[in-house]
């Protein structure tokens, strides 16, 4: 019935994106009508109103060219598709004998105002009404898992370890360095500009932070704020930073590898030349990705909802308003142009 169709603003994928992604690589339309109702042929699926969508590092490499290295591992969009990610919405309508019309949820969606969901078995149900709701698109979504599982599960980190995280004041590095502290080591943290740098010492406790773009030798810069070494390296931005970080390794030091940054937007990875200090001081160095570990995530609410009631653990978000905006949003990472957490707040007109 016709008072059940809406316009469908969405953000859509142009092409194949060169180097760094710009504001002009998507569109924003609401060409598209959607009935606020789950189809007879998709019984099983959930309609969602989307809230919050997540900004994430990953989207750039999912707008590189099928038969790149990466599209075994992360799908690359298709040109004139709606861009997909991590995001918060509420149920609208369920054929779903699990989800009810209003209940809340989190997991992958799609970056228009309505998504219809064809397996929400994936969606993960919002129980915790007491934390801001934008936080399930950070720390309490996929990089809350993605710092607590890889400094956690892959970093086995002890109390009193020197601890070094790079784009320590983004989604996932600001909350590795809190949960180090809460640990009781010693942390330092880099970041692209002074406003950053004094959110991560004044801010989100931790022990030094630096500005990398002052530095003009990093490898002297670690070699100061680590004199002993690094027992613990979280890497977000790879290139010269991992070379750096090996030469300032301690001797069974561990590098948990969460992403590259740096790299996504180049035609050329750069090289890493200090790859046999893996070798003399028996580093582990280790990749992972979010979805292994899942299976952790009860536990992990568990330990870190009271730590954010108790106010032990503060969470910086850089919230975008409105889904037009999210464009500029989403390009913004890769200059380092957020403060936090990048998200998009979706209003419905």
């Amino acid at each position: 019935m016709a008072e059940f169709e809406v316009k469908n603003k969405q953000v859509l994928f142009k092409n194949y994106v060169e180097g760094f992604p710009k504001e002009s690589d998507m569109v924003v339309t609401d060409a598209s009508t959607i009935r606020l109702k789950v189809p007879a042929d998709a019984p099983n699926s959930v309609l969602l109103k989307n809230l919050y969508l997540s900004c994430d590092p990953v989207m750039r490499i999912r707008m590189r060219k099928p038969g790149d290295e990466t599209s075994s591992y992360f799908t690359p969009y298709a040109p004139g598709s709606p861009l997909s990610g991590h995001g918060v919405g509420e149920v609208v309508d369920s054929g779903h004998p699990d989800f009810k019309e209003g209940e809340l949820v989190w997991g992958i969606t799609k970056w228009e105002h309505y998504t219809l969901i064809t397996q929400p078995e994936s969606l993960h149900k919002i129980q915790h009404a007491d934390v801001p709701l934008s936080y399930y698109t950070g720390i309490l979504g996929m990089p809350g898992m993605t710092a607590y599982a890889g400094f956690n599960e892959v970093c086995s980190p002890k109390k009193g370890e020197y601890v070094f995280i790079s784009a320590a004041s983004g989604a996932v590095g600001q909350l590795v360095g809190q949960l180090a502290k809460l640990l009781g080591c010693y942390v330092v943290g880099s970041a692209g500009s002074k406003e950053k740098v004094d959110l991560l010492k004044n801010k989100l406790n931790f022990d030094e932070a630096f500005n990398y773009k002052e530095e003009h030798d990093l490898t002297a810069a670690l070699k100061r704020y680590f004199p002993e070494g690094i027992d613990i390296y979280f890497e977000n931005v790879g290139g010269k930073f991992l070379d750096a970080v090996l030469l300032n390794m301690r001797v069974h030091g561990r590098i948990a590898v969460c992403g590259m940054i740096s790299q996504y937007n180049l035609e050329k990875p750069e090289g890493v030349t200090n790859l046999m200090c893996l070798v003399y001081k028996r580093i582990h160095l280790q990749g992972f990705t979010v979805r292994d570990y899942y299976h952790l995530y009860p536990k992990y609410l568990d330990y870190i909802l009271p730590c954010i009631r108790e106010g032990k653990v503060i969470y910086l978000e850089d919230i975008a308003e409105g889904l037009e905006n999210g464009p500029s949003a989403l390009v913004g990472l890769f200059s380092g142009r957020n403060v936090g957490k990048q998200l998009v707040s979706i209003s419905h007109q």
